[in-house]
């Protein structure tokens, strides 16, 4: 009988839903979806309602106006009781993946508040939306049938020879997130590709309708309607969208040969009267089958009223019988009962004595083990560190030597590079010397060249003079032994060259050596390495945490930050120009390049210092091949580190790592 009362009353309850969803309920956010929660998601989803009833999260902006709490602060908005609610429902529902189940549960939870608690005080006007969404629409006007929306204007760009625009799936995410919920968004497209236009799906119930004329007024409340689109005006830039009418589903362009494919053309009132026709019949069928179900129970009712009756006299027939039994049952156990008492006792006495035995027994059995086991324990921790200081020893001394050899290196190649430095600076001061000398045989040279040109010309005034022509032998034998001078002192001059040469190729090599050693460590003090020309990444996802949620930030800030390291490394585009600063020309970036200005305007001046930034340490340090190559840094004054300075810093490592050995 249970079984068939509840049957009964779920055709009922059947029949009464049936009955509401044809007044608009607003309830579709909660059925269906309750059998698919944990018992912990219910709690939580009760949790967050009690919240809510204390007052815990904001939701209320002024008498008419409702805000999310559960959304980010950054896509906060007001919203009418039923904005809100359709809101939180269809967030709630919604199968997007960027959508945590605590996030969808927090909503659920918002639009049962909403619908429980705050309905009894959300304005009339707003309570009569929610009603009957019908109120405002002439039942007789043609409508695409399913409900269909069609968005325009959607930004596309010429690629490979065809239009490409954004996917449906990102689209439709977006009408999700303003509280449209479609269900599906159908990029349109030709022989040229994307067309610029879409239709968007959403469900066939009255909901469906509901989030449809929302989301036609919402573009038309942005000035960007239908009437909007179509009134001949300048370039248009935005989203247009409205619902699919009549017009639109005739018209000769790619929106109508679609329309057509999918949907019909049918008035609110046709619509409602298949509806009424087909719930008049359900209720018709089910009206029959309670009928037949009550007459089955009236018979089920009657058979167990006689089997009742039956079954009232068995059981005192039975209740009779069975005290007589138990009587006679209690005399028996009453006289067994003495007995065995007794013979219990004697043996509970004998078994209390051989318990304490085995007790005692066992007590000393256990101490004997545990005193095996702790001196087994003891033995084999003692080998064990014996075994592991033999090997800290080792380990030490090992570590002990290679430390005294890398020590004695660094000291070697700091002596080595400051006696090298010495003897260059000796050679400098010679080859200066050298010069000045030169620069003075040169002059001599000269001079008594000009002596033996007057000489040779009185020579040719004064033939016969004896002391002119030994005086002119005298300059001819000065002049020889000047060149030679000079030709000595070039040879030497060309020795200081090549050894000043060979002593900067040692200098550059002990550099590299000493970068490619601070590049193994990881030091955060004043020498380090510095990648000159990277990107610092920082910056882009400071940018895009102002613009998306956590989980998208990250992944377009990578795709930011990669496309602009590919334009650092691309030799064709050089925003760099050469100006003339106080007499004398230098290369800076040039601010008007049409990249770098789309950069600050689209992301911020910490974006643009950071790729400018970058741009000047490529053009500074590697212009040619532009990619990134390591450099001793000084971090504290900001500009290239001396060798001297890398060496110091290496040493200063190496005696706080020995201290730091030492002390273990």
């Amino acid at each position: 009988m249970t079984i068939w009362v509840r049957q009964l009353e779920f055709y009922s309850v059947s029949v009464s839903f049936i009955g509401s969803s044809l007044m608009g309920s607003s309830m579709e956010y909660s059925s269906g979806d309750d059998t698919d929660k944990s018992d912990s998601e219910i709690e939580y989803e009760e949790k967050i309602c009690e919240e809510l009833r204390n007052g815990d999260h904001q939701y209320k902006v002024s008498d008419n106006a409702y805000t999310c709490p559960f959304c980010p602060n950054k896509k906060k908005r007001d919203f009418l009781y039923k904005e809100l609610l359709q809101h939180a429902a269809g967030v709630g529902k919604c199968n997007s993946k960027k959508r945590t189940r605590k996030d969808k549960t927090n909503h659920l939870a918002l639009a049962k508040y909403l619908e429980n608690d705050v309905a009894a005080d959300a304005g009339p006007s707003q309570q009569a939306t929610i009603v009957n969404p019908l109120a405002d629409h002439d039942r007789d006007e043609m409508f695409v049938w399913p409900w269909i929306g069609i968005v325009v204007n959607i930004p596309t760009v010429f690629k490979d020879g065809r239009s490409v625009g954004e996917s449906g799936s990102k689209l439709r995410d977006q009408l999700a997130r303003r509280g449209f919920n479609p269900t599906r968004v159908r990029p349109l497209w030709n022989y040229q590709g994307h067309s610029g236009t879409a239709l968007v799906e959403f469900q066939k119930d009255w909901f469906g309708f509901n989030n449809a004329m929302s989301f036609e007024k919402a573009y038309e409340a942005d000035q960007h309607g239908k009437r909007s689109w179509q009134a001949k005006t300048d370039f248009k830039s935005e989203l247009y969208g409205w619902v699919a009418r009549a017009d639109d589903y005739n018209s000769d362009t790619i929106l109508g040969e679609n329309l057509r494919k999918i949907g019909d053309l049918r008035t609110i009132s046709d619509i409602m009267e298949e509806e009424t026709r087909k719930t008049q019949k359900l209720v018709g069928n089910l009206t029959n089958v309670i009928e037949a179900k009550k007459m089955h129970l009236l018979e089920m009712e009657n058979k167990f009223k006689e089997t009742e009756n039956s079954l009232s006299q068995l059981m005192t027939e039975k209740d009779k019988l069975l005290q007589e039994y138990n009587d006679e049952i209690k005399k028996i156990q009453s006289s067994a009962q003495d007995h065995f008492q007794k013979i219990f006792n004697d043996h509970e006495k004998l078994k209390l004595q051989l318990e304490t035995q085995k007790r005692e027994l066992e007590l000393r059995g256990h101490e004997l083990a545990k005193r095996e086991t702790h001196n087994e324990n003891e033995r084999r921790k003692l080998a064990e560190e014996l075994e592991e200081n033999a090997v800290k020893n080792c380990s030490l001394q090992a570590a002990t030597n290679e430390q005294r050899k890398a020590d004695e290196k660094v000291m070697k190649l700091a002596e080595e590079q400051k006696r090298q430095k010495e003897n260059l600076h000796k050679k400098i001061i010679q080859l200066e010397k050298q010069l000045d000398a030169k620069q003075a045989v040169e002059l001599e040279i000269e001079q008594l060249r000009g002596k033996l040109n007057v000489m040779r010309h009185m020579e040719d005034e004064d033939e016969g003079d004896l002391e002119v022509l030994e005086k002119v032998d005298s300059l001819l034998k000065s002049l020889r032994e000047k060149e030679g001078e000079l030709e000595d002192v070039l040879a030497l001059n060309q020795t200081l060259v090549v050894q000043e040469r060979n002593s900067n190729d040692e200098l550059q090599d002990a550099r590299k050596e000493l970068v490619n050693g601070l590049k193994e460590l990881s030091t955060n003090g004043q020498i380090g390495v510095k990648r000159m020309g990277e990107l610092n990444s920082k910056p882009f996802q400071e940018a895009m945490k102002r613009k998306y949620n956590e989980v998208e930030a990250d992944e377009r800030a990578t795709e930011l930050c990669s496309l602009w390291e590919e334009y650092l490394r691309d030799p064709e585009w050089h925003p760099i120009k050469v100006v003339e600063i106080d007499g004398r020309h230098q290369a800076v970036i040039d601010e008007d390049d049409e990249k770098l200005k789309d950069l600050k305007n689209n992301y911020g001046d910490e974006v643009h210092d950071a790729v400018t930034s970058a741009l000047t340490e490529i053009n500074e340090y590697n212009p040619s091949g532009r990619y990134i190559i390591s450099e001793l840094w000084n971090y504290t004054e900001g500009r290239k580190a001396t060798l001297q300075e890398g060496v110091v810093h290496m040493m200063n490592l190496w005696r706080t790592y020995k201290r730091k050995r030492g002390m273990d």
